[in-house]
C-alpha cells in the first residue's frame, strides 16, 4: 500500500516550490511509502522541475529531514539539483517498486507483479542494479526448475521489462540511463524449451471423462463444469455470470437455444478482495451460443441454484453468496476428476478441452477467437492440434480410401 503525507504546512514555501505530488496542495514536497516499505521524497525546485531524492529512505523521518534540507538550501540561495541516482547505489527492489508504481495496470496484474517480485524474483532483492549480470540471471532461471514453466517465464518477462526500462533515459527528466545494457538476455531457445514441453503435456478430457466429472460433482456445480467445457469461459468470467447474462429461447417451455453474454470478469487481488472488471480487450466481450445438450441442465440450475434477481450470480459461493473462489471449487473438483481417472486435469483444462473440440468440429480461426474471447490468432492456433482419437479416426479413413 502506498500513502502520501506532506511536511508541516507551517514551513515557509519557496516562491517557485510548493506541494506537488499526488494531490498534495500545501507544504513543501511529498513523501510516500513504496511497496518495499521504504520511503521516497519528491519536491518541486526553483527551476519549476520535480526532483526526487537520489535514494530511498528507511524511515519517513529520514525522508522528511532530507526535504527540510532541500527547502533550507532553496531559502538560503545555495540550492543545487540532486544528482541522478547512481546504479551502484540503487537497489533492485526499490527500482522495481518505483517501476510498478508508474505502470497503468489493473489491480489483478499489479497484485501478480508484486507476488512475483516477492516470490520468484526475491533472488534479486539484495542486489543493486549494476550487480545483476547475465550469468546471475541464467543461474536463477536454471534454479527455478521446469515444473512451472509458465510462471517462470512470466517472472522472467517481468524482470526483463524492469531492467529494460533502466536502460532508457527518464522520459520526464531526461536523466541518463541507469544501465548501459539489459542483463536479462536469455536466448529464445532457452525460454521456449519448457513452455513448448508444457503445452505438449496438456491432455484434453475425453467425452467420457467430461461426463464422469460432471456426474461426480455436487448438483450445484454440474452446470458449471459443462459451461466451462462447452462454452469455454475463463474461471473469472464464469463466476461473474449473472441471470441477466443468460438468454434461453423456449418452445412450449422447452429450452431450444441459449446464449451467454460475457461482458465482465471477477479477479482476486488477494485472498479476500475481489474486483469486477471489463475484459482486457474488445474481443473479450462476446456472445457464446450454448450447445443444445447443455440447455436442460443450465435451465434446471437457474431454477434451483442461481441467486435471485436479474443480477443474481449463476454460481454464488455456498457460504457468503458472493463470488466463488478457486479454492472452494477445487475441494469438489479435485474429487470429481479423480473419480474420472484424470487427477492431472486442471479447471482451465476444461476450457482447453472445449476449444480443442470446437476446432475438431470445424470451427474457423475467427470462430474460435470469438468463442474464446481471443484477440490474438496465435492463441487460437494452440487449440487446433489433433488428439489421439482424432488421429486414429483419420488413419481409419485413409485405410478406407486405400481399400476403396
Amino acid at each position: 500500500m502506498r500513502n502520501t503525507v506532506s511536511l508541516d504546512d507551517r514551513l515557509p514555501v519557496p516562491k517557485r516550490g510548493g506541494g506537488n505530488f499526488r494531490g498534495t496542495k500545501r507544504g513543501f514536497g511529498s513523501v510516500r511509502q513504496l511497496p518495499s516499505g521504504r520511503f521516497q521524497a519528491r519536491y518541486t525546485g526553483p527551476d519549476a522541475t520535480e526532483h526526487r531524492a537520489p535514494v530511498t529512505f528507511e524511515t519517513k523521518g529520514d525522508a522528511t529531514t532530507w526535504l527540510s534540507m532541500q527547502q533550507a538550501a532553496i531559502t538560503e540561495h545555495r540550492w543545487r539539483p540532486a544528482p541522478p541516482p547512481v546504479p551502484g547505489k540503487l537497489r533492485f527492489p526499490d527500482y522495481a517498486a518505483e517501476w510498478l508504481s508508474n505502470r497503468e495496470v489493473g489491480p489483478r496484474t499489479r497484485s501478480e507483479y508484486q507476488k512475483m517480485l516477492d516470490g520468484r524474483l526475491a533472488r534479486f532483492a539484495e542486489l543493486n542494479l549494476d550487480q545483476i549480470t547475465p550469468s546471475i540471471i541464467k543461474a536463477w532461471w536454471q534454479a527455478q526448475g521446469p515444473k512451472y514453466p509458465t510462471a517462470r517465464r512470466r517472472a522472467y518477462d517481468l524482470l526483463h521489462a524492469i531492467l529494460d526500462t533502466a536502460t532508457k533515459p527518464d522520459e520526464d527528466t531526461e536523466a541518463p540511463p541507469l544501465l548501459t545494457v539489459n542483463p536479462a538476455r536469455l536466448t529464445a531457445k532457452t525460454l521456449r524449451a519448457d513452455t513448448t514441453t508444457s503445452r505438449a503435456r496438456i491432455k484434453p478430457a475425453t467425452l467420457a471423462e467430461l461426463s464422469a466429472i460432471a456426474a461426480a460433482m455436487p448438483d450445484r456445480y454440474k452446470a458449471m463444469v459443462l459451461l466451462a467445457a462447452w462454452c469455454q469461459p475463463r474461471f473469472g468470467e464464469l463466476t461473474e455470470l449473472r441471470r441477466k447474462d443468460v438468454v434461453i429461447v423456449r418452445d412450449d417451455n422447452v429450452p431450444i437455444s441459449g446464449v451467454l453474454h460475457i461482458t465482465r470478469a471477477v479477479v482476486w487481488t488477494n485472498a479476500d478482495t475481489s474486483v469486477v472488471k471489463e475484459p482486457k480487450s474488445e474481443a473479450g466481450v462476446r456472445d457464446v451460443a450454448v450447445p443444445p445438450h447443455v440447455l436442460p441442465i443450465l435451465d434446471a440450475h437457474l431454477n434451483t441454484w442461481a441467486a435471485d434477481g436479474p443480477s443474481g450470480l449463476l454460481f454464488p459461493a455456498v457460504k457468503s453468496g458472493g463470488h466463488m473462489k478457486h479454492g472452494a471449487l477445487y475441494k469438489v473438483f479435485g474429487r470429481a476428476r479423480a473419480v474420472a481417472g484424470r487427477p492431472d486435469l486442471r479447471w482451465h483444462d476444461l476450457r482447453h478441452t472445449g476449444a480443442t473440440m470446437a476446432a475438431q468440429a470445424g470451427a474457423t480461426l475467427a470462430e474460435l477467437m470469438n468463442r474464446l474471447g481471443h484477440s490474438d490468432v496465435r492463441a487460437a492456433l494452440i487449440y487446433q492440434h489433433a488428439t489421439a482419437d482424432r488421429d486414429a479416426e483419420l488413419a481409419r479413413k485413409l485405410s478406407d480410401m486405400a481399400g476403396g
